[in-house]
């Protein structure tokens, strides 16, 4: 069940939903009930996923982005765009970052960046990013 909420919070904070997975995947490594090892694939998987819901959701945001339900304010998409523009693919390795990262993997699929190259850099990104979160609880807990 511990496996299934991870995911469901790794997956979710990595889409346009406020949602944050860092405290959950922390909470587990305190309880030292599960695999690290199976907590980091876990995390990262869910992770990198919803960023490919991100990428799906930039290739089809011509016919989304007028929806009122859509979470992202034009503000937000011109940002990203800049940012993405300025550095191309390798600001990808900044989609483990609040605020900016889940936009950035929206325009990766706005200027239809290469699915496989995306996949790879953003899967680099997320699983640091969850490695670090594990240097942190070793470095603060033992």
């Amino acid at each position: 069940m511990a496996y299934l909420f991870l995911f469901l919070s790794a997956f979710g904070a990595a889409t346009l939903l406020p949602l944050q997975s860092e405290t959950v995947l922390f909470s587990l490594f305190v309880l030292k009930q599960h695999s690290v090892m199976a907590l980091l694939i876990v995390a990262t998987v869910g992770n990198v996923l919803g960023s490919c819901v991100n990428w799906w959701l930039g290739v089809k945001i011509e016919y989304l982005k007028h929806k009122k339900w859509f979470p992202v304010s034009e503000n937000q998409l011109e940002k990203a765009q800049n940012i993405y523009h300025r550095y191309g693919f390798y600001s990808l390795l900044l989609s483990w970052l609040p605020v900016i990262g889940d936009p950035i993997t929206l325009i990766a699929g706005v200027l239809k960046e290469s699915f496989w190259r995306f996949l790879i850099v953003v899967s680099l990104a997320k699983a640091g990013r969850y490695c670090f979160i594990y240097l942190l609880y070793v470095g603060v807990i033992n």
